[in-house]
């Protein structure tokens, strides 16, 4: 029997994509260009890819790192000067969990004093590396062989990436909450798992914050549902009153405040609202830090608060 490679294309393709993993696998490679990243720059020899298991072999050190935000698969290309082949850039496309996962790792690399890239949802660009994320997509350029690569070099490599990932170029939604004046600019983290340390706050957000001139963080812990945000809640509650703080709570009709002295953290404020857990750290002016709440809460980025 003779079949058609219409027909053996088509079943390649729902073998992809019944295979999540390799589909995965083919949309990271996919993402680099297969010739040259810009102008001048060419491939040398193939991508390669690194799952889990192998990710140690690519980034020594900081393979770790990545797991908690749900990694799936790194594609990794070399593209060096035609007029100079010991410079190259060398290209990164991580896939990893969700869009809210790439941000994740896209705020440990990234500097505060770091330029605007403009690629991407969100991205960063300094004389030797570029970072940016898309979808749930982290991408790395990173010049080897000198010190210092022409922006505009960079920039090429970074669109011509971009523009074979999923058209998306929004932050993720979660990032709304801290859309106020008092949050840094750039200082907002998503952390995975253990915000703050505590095994309690599963995963968060977090962000630095001025309150008339002082430093403080503010952080969200966002729950499935409000019995999962209140067992977190109180969760926290008993650890303060265990350590021997003095902590006060609040009923704000339907929402729940407590102020308390951490052990590592200060006074804090932490409020239930919803499904979500809002707080405040390393507080000076406990005022300025209940307003301070009072403005993140109306961001929530829940259809249920």
């Amino acid at each position: 029997m003779i079949i058609s490679r219409t027909v053996v294309s088509a079943l390649l393709l729902v073998l992809i994509a019944s295979a999540p993993g390799l589909a995965e696998r083919s949309s990271a490679e996919k993402a680099l260009p297969v010739e040259a990243c810009a102008d001048g720059w060419v491939l040398d020899g193939k991508a390669a890819l690194f799952d889990k298991d192998g990710l140690f072999d690519r980034v020594n050190g900081e393979s770790e790192l990545y797991f908690p935000y749900g990694f799936e698969v790194l594609a990794y290309a070399r593209y060096e000067n035609k007029k100079d082949p010991k410079i190259a850039i060398d290209a990164d496309v991580y896939t990893m969990g969700s869009l809210l996962d790439a941000f994740g790792m896209f705020a440990n690399y990234r500097r505060k004093d770091a330029a605007d890239a403009g690629v991407g949802a969100e991205g960063t660009i300094t004389p030797s590396q570029l970072l940016f994320y898309q979808d749930r997509y982290l991408v790395r350029l990173q010049v080897t062989g000198a010190s210092t690569l022409s922006p505009d070099v960079f920039l090429a490599c970074a669109r011509a990436i971009s523009q074979n990932l999923p058209k998306g170029v929004n932050r993720p939604k979660e990032l709304d909450t801290f859309s106020i004046p008092a949050v840094v600019n750039k200082s907002e983290r998503y952390v995975a798992q253990s915000l703050l340390g505590y095994e309690f706050f599963h995963a968060g957000l977090i962000a630095d914050a001025l309150l008339h001139g002082a430093p403080v963080q503010v952080f969200l812990v966002p729950e499935r549902s409000r019995d999962a945000a209140r067992k977190v809640f109180d969760q926290y509650h008993a650890y303060l009153k265990q350590s021997g703080s003095d902590v006060r709570v609040i009923d704000l009709q339907g929402r729940i405040r407590l102020e308390a002295i951490d052990p590592l953290y200060g006074t804090v404020l932490v409020e239930l609202a919803g499904r979500h857990l809002i707080g405040v750290i390393r507080v000076k002016d406990a005022g300025a830090a209940r307003i301070l709440i009072e403005q993140l809460r109306p961001r929530l980025f829940s259809e249920e608060n």
